[in-house]
């Protein structure tokens, strides 16, 4: 039964359309992703509902802002990759009237998940093809790199805050 079941599980994903295969480069960028949504959530599950409207001082984002700082980032950068419209205009999450833990961690997860989509969709080919952010040329393949290093760069921001706070930030989480 048990080699019945094992190759009706080889057959089935060895003979499947060859559209519908992702390449490793794309199942490796998928992977980072889901790991950074992971850490993140960390970050955000760490954080107090007071920790959101946090200022380390007047000039800077609160914690909240960051968070949403970060996800429109994920949004805009993830769709100039992949040519996936983007559900979320440039300013509506930052600027817009998310407030509370609940709000900002659900747009922050969601953001993650349009990034997520979007690198699925994407074969070495839509990889290696060109495309503009920020009115530079550049591969897809960079233009995702760029979007995955902000979100590290801003969710690191986020370490010091609650730290501020007296809050432990996560472990490290490179793998």
């Amino acid at each position: 039964m048990a080699a019945a079941l094992a190759a009706v599980v080889f057959i089935s994903v060895a003979f499947r359309p060859l559209d519908k295969r992702v390449s490793p480069k794309t199942e490796q960028v998928v992977k980072e992703w889901e790991r950074a949504k992971a850490y993140t959530k960390e970050y955000l599950d760490a954080a107090t509902e007071e920790t959101f409207s946090f200022k380390p001082t007047a000039e800077m984002r609160s914690f909240g802002e960051q968070m949403l700082h970060l996800s429109e980032a994920n949004y805009g950068m993830a769709s100039a990759a992949s040519g996936t419209p983007s559900p979320i205009k440039f300013g509506e999450l930052e600027k817009g009237s998310l407030k509370t833990k609940a709000e900002i961690g659900k747009a922050v997860l969601d953001s993650y998940d349009f990034a997520i989509t979007a690198a699925k969709g994407m074969t070495d080919e839509k990889m290696a093809g060109n495309v503009k952010m920020f009115n530079m040329e550049m591969p897809a393949e960079t233009a995702l790199a760029k979007a995955f290093e902000h979100q590290t760069h801003h969710r690191g921001q986020t370490t010091v805050y609650l730290r501020l706070k007296g809050l432990k930030p996560p472990q490290e989480k490179l793998f």
